[in-house]
């Protein structure tokens, strides 16, 4: 009979040393989703999950210089092309796991949409993220152009990723700011908003990539299957993100 609990005996000595660390660079859009996915995936796989969000160009540059990332949650599918043509990451291990949605907010404003978008035609004092390292910054100034705005006759308040653009906004600093749709979703807050139509910007595309240094990473690899399971594909929906 003893001889019986033998391999559980054992089994439960080495689950500790069978369970892995994945540490992942996610984009500052995608943080909050991603810190919700990654405890629900440690509590099925007993693995472990350390999340750095930072903008998309911030992170990497970060994965160039040889930051030790295994995975990495992009706001875009350029950057994670770049990681694959530079060798870091194979073809197959780069996926589109969420479209993501811009949002004028302006919470001083009260209305509807329509008086949202009105406000954001007359505005003088915008906030959004540097479109150099932030692909949700790139999409605000696309959508500025589209809407005839000059982004350079503007008072712009530049945050480093979309987080701080929020922040931005929601302190009072600015009279708007083009923030993540996932950034207000579902949330109870003053003032107006308008959903930019996707037809004003390219496609927020964001990319995930399995690194090479992430490969032989059980927890790293875990963790990316589990991004696009079922139950991870509706969190993402009722986050505010259209799904691939």
């Amino acid at each position: 009979m003893r001889l019986l609990w033998l391999p559980l005996f054992f089994f439960f000595v080495a689950y500790p040393l069978l369970a892995a660390e994945a540490r992942v660079a996610v984009a500052s859009n995608f943080s909050q989703v991603a810190r919700e996915l990654a405890a629900r995936f440690e509590a099925r796989s007993g693995h472990q999950v350390r999340i750095s969000s930072a903008s998309s160009g911030k992170l990497y540059a970060q994965i160039r210089h040889g930051a030790p990332f295994h995975l990495f949650l992009s706001a875009d599918a350029e950057h994670p092309r770049r990681l694959v043509k530079a060798g870091l990451a194979r073809p197959q291990n780069r996926r589109t796991y969420a479209i993501g949605r811009l949002v004028f907010w302006a919470p001083d404003h009260p209305g509807d949409a329509e008086v949202c978008r009105a406000r954001l035609r007359n505005l003088d004092r915008l906030a959004v993220a540097n479109p150099r390292t932030a692909p949700y910054g790139a999409a605000a100034v696309e959508t500025l152009k589209a809407l005839g705005r000059d982004p350079g006759q503007l008072r712009l308040v530049v945050g480093e990723n979309i987080a701080q653009a929020y922040a931005f906004t929601a302190s009072g600093a600015v009279e708007g700011g083009l923030v993540a749709a996932a950034q207000i979703q579902g949330r109870d807050l003053p003032g107006c908003r308008w959903p930019v139509p996707e037809r004003l910007h390219h496609p927020i595309e964001q990319q995930a990539v399995l690194l090479e240094q992430g490969e032989d990473n059980p927890a790293a690899e875990g963790f990316f299957r589990f991004l696009f399971s079922e139950p991870a594909r509706t969190l993402i929906q009722a986050a505010g993100y259209r799904l691939p």
